[in-house]
């Protein structure tokens, strides 16, 4: 759905268009903008945590997966504290266009998804014109400022601040809430990880190799292709299954086993090349902060009764996940 949006958004474009673009988002993923967000990440891993941890049973997707990212793009936006309630609220509805089917209930999440959005740009445009979320300590002031031209317009602003929302808030949520459940099915590997806290960065890019959050994307051919022997016709529709590249016995000795000492760095979870995920570090900080809480805190964690998935063919993650967790 996203590659289908028809805005100039970073992963709607290609050639110099995409190229230019990236340039001008990159500042904000510099390793010093990354370092500035890291105390911001464990204070906001280290709460949720703890709030999952207060309350046995409960389900760690509304409690950790989906606030916890939710939270820290409000920050980084700079989003007043006053305003976070109405933010997660939009945005929650916001990134439904991301799981729709073409059923009734679709249509309905079609329309809460429109509305969420236009009740951001509503905000976003109220903010701009009085000089908000653009100071010196957000995100969108960092692009600002660093940004060559010397500015950008409102609306490029706009389109980056919902791309951080739709591409950095639903991975993230079921990559954190697949990481609950995972880790639970394999406790001799939550083990070895207790045992050797020090793997919690290779233990998150095996996370992100067997979970593959972003199962596929859509591309469009613009010549015919020949791939071994096949043709790929010119204007194809093309899926690319990232979550079969990450399952490859080809790349990956026992595929669908999963190891914490794995250390599996030809994932294609984040993609590849021109196009590789601009946020993929944050996407890291946030899980590693959430585990490296958890190996620190937390005995054992166990899932109470059967979770939910997700039903959506480009992103896989639990939507109900009831967990316990047995504190160290």
């Amino acid at each position: 759905m996203l590659t289908r949006i028809r805005t100039p958004i970073l992963v709607s474009l290609d050639g110099e268009k995409h190229s230019r673009q990236r340039r001008q988002v990159l500042p904000a993923f510099t390793r010093a903008a990354l370092d500035s967000w890291r105390p911001i990440i464990d204070r906001l891993a280290a709460e949720t945590v703890r709030d999952v941890l207060a309350n046995p049973g409960c389900d760690v997707v509304q409690r950790l997966a989906i606030p916890m990212p939710v939270r820290l793009i409000a920050q980084l936006l700079g989003v007043p504290d006053t305003d976070v309630d109405d933010f997660r609220r939009w945005s929650e509805a916001s990134v439904q266009i991301t799981d729709l089917d073409l059923s009734v209930r679709g249509a309905r999440k079609l329309a809460g998804s429109l509305r969420g959005s236009w009740a951001m740009h509503r905000y976003f445009t109220g903010q701009f014109a009085v000089g908000g979320l653009k100071g010196s300590d957000t995100i969108l002031g960092r692009l600002l400022a660093e940004n060559a031209a010397g500015s950008l317009p409102d609306r490029e602003l706009f389109y980056f601040a919902m791309l951080l929302l739709l591409a950095g808030n639903e991975t993230t949520t079921n990559l954190l809430g697949g990481m609950f459940d995972t880790l639970a099915a394999h406790p001799e590997q939550y083990e070895l990880l207790r045992a050797d806290p020090d793997s919690v960065p290779m233990a998150v890019e095996e996370l992100l190799r067997y979970l593959s959050p972003a199962q596929n994307v859509y591309r469009t051919a613009l010549n015919d292709y020949r791939v071994g022997d096949a043709t790929i016709p010119a204007r194809s529709r093309i899926m690319l299954s990232i979550g079969a590249a990450n399952r490859d016995p080809l790349a990956f000795d026992e595929p669908d086993a999963f190891r914490v000492h794995r250390n599996p760095t030809q994932h294609m979870t984040f993609g590849f090349g021109a196009h590789l995920c601009i946020g993929a570090q944050l996407t890291r900080m946030e899980a590693q902060a959430v585990l490296r809480e958890l190996v620190t805190r937390v005995d054992r964690i166990s899932v109470v009764g059967a979770p939910r998935w997700s039903t959506n063919s480009l992103l896989r993650g639990p939507t109900r996940l009831a967990v316990r967790l047995t504190p160290a």
